[in-house]
């Protein structure tokens, strides 16, 4: 009986997902730490411009939909644990779970930026909302590509030949990303005073 000296090894190294998508996790963290430094620095410059704008926002809106996305981000973890457990009936229901909670997502922003345009708070009304319309307008495209993602996940789930369980955990981090971006998005829009 041979043993394959080399697999301890992998796996004491082991980091989920593939390679690429770390690398594409950490340029995504620093535009958006760039974009998060200009809105800061802008902020400075006119804080009571930003904080009476800021007041336009609802909270409630916000932590709800913060709620929403961190129960996708648990949905969509429990994924992964079904993969790796084999699982695959109970991996696609967290998928679909997933999904679900960013479908409420994006209708609830699409609510709030109708909201918003009504009250005469557009793209254009004050630099506050500009930067608020572009980070959650980022946000947004970054969660409807996440659909996209998602879908790769429930076609390689239903296909015991296209199983691989590295490429649920790749799906899973970029899901984890735009999830810990709208944390930080949350953050500095609705709550930073």
């Amino acid at each position: 009986m041979t043993t394959n000296l080399a697999e301890p090894n992998k796996r004491a190294r082991f980091v989920p997902g593939q390679p690429d998508m770390w690398v594409f996790v950490l340029f995504e963290t620093l535009v958006f730490a760039a974009y998060f430094s200009f809105y800061l620095f802008y902020r400075a410059r006119s804080p009571e411009l930003f904080l009476h704008s800021q007041a336009q926002l609802d909270l409630r809106i916000g932590v709800f939909n913060t709620l929403i996305l961190l129960l996708s981000s648990w949905s969509v973890a429990r994924c992964v644990q079904s993969s790796r457990a084999g699982a695959y009936q109970a991996a696609l229901r967290d998928v679909f779970i997933t999904a679900s909670f960013a479908a409420v997502f994006l209708f609830l922003k699409v609510f709030e930026w109708v909201r918003l345009v009504r009250t005469g708070n557009g793209l254009d009304s004050t630099e506050f909302f500009s930067y608020y319309f572009f980070l959650t307008g980022i946000h947004f495209i970054h969660l409807l590509i996440g659909f996209i993602v998602l879908g790769a996940v429930v076609y390689q789930l239903r296909s015991p030949a296209r199983r691989s369980q590295e490429l649920v955990e790749t799906c899973a981090t970029y899901w984890h990303t735009v999830d810990f971006l709208w944390v930080l998005i949350f953050a500095l829009l609705y709550v930073v005073r």
